[in-house]
């Protein structure tokens, strides 16, 4: 069995390696400090088919500039939406897990771009699944994670002692989008509580003359 991790030398992608490792699965990391930059269709084009993908690789915004903004929007929503079109021209079956975040489930005023990127994770990967069936397509959203990104709020979220997850909680949860046999769902990942879909709301239809006239075709 063969898996991949993009963002593989990160502390997520790490745990995500050993994870799938755990399980019997040779794992390749897709890493800009190996070589792979996520945002470039020609390395694309490179990658073969495996089991398991796990298209990790993120940034946060930092500064808000035009260069900060083109390059988080160009790992965290190209490096995605490039993994899966080309996976699902080398992948029969299997799984793809993308990392998304609860800032997109939610805002982040923090980090505007961030938080827009990963809600453009989520839609892609709920609105993408139907398209590369048999594979299945999931999401993993984490809350704040004990890694290198936050080195900057760290001193902040010790004394407000804010609970943080391990890189290992967040793989965990991956496998369990893996192994769960859902497409589509978008875990959430929180400190002491059991990783699950997210349960989105129902948006309220349209109506003619008070009643409800079913969903849009937007399937």
């Amino acid at each position: 069995m063969r898996a991949l991790v993009t963002g593989g030398e990160g502390g997520i992608g790490r745990a995500l390696r050993s994870r799938l490792e755990r399980e019997g699965y040779a794992v390749e990391s897709l890493d800009l400090t190996t070589g792979f930059d996520v945002t470039s269709p020609e390395a694309w084009e490179r990658v073969g088919a495996v089991d398991v993908a796990c298209l990790n690789a993120g940034v946060l915004t930092g500064e808000l500039t035009y260069e900060t903004y083109r390059r988080a929007v160009g790992v965290n929503v190209d490096g995605i939406v490039l993994g899966v079109l080309r996976l699902r021209e080398v992948m029969d079956a299997g799984a793809i897990v993308a990392t998304a975040s609860l800032a997109g489930l939610t805002g982040m005023p923090s980090d505007p771009v961030y938080s827009l990127t990963k809600h453009a994770v989520v839609g892609f990967v709920r609105s993408m699944a139907p398209q590369v069936a048999p594979i299945r397509l999931n999401a993993v959203c984490p809350g704040i994670a004990d890694t290198p990104m936050i080195d900057g709020q760290r001193a902040e979220l010790a004394a407000a002692a804010f609970p943080l997850l391990t890189p290992g909680d967040v793989a965990e949860a991956m496998w369990r989008a893996v192994s769960a046999g859902g497409t589509g769902e978008c875990w959430f990942v929180q400190p002491g509580r059991e990783p699950a879909p997210f349960t989105f709301p129902n948006l309220p239809g349209p109506r003619v003359d008070g009643e409800r006239v079913g969903e849009p075709p937007l399937g």
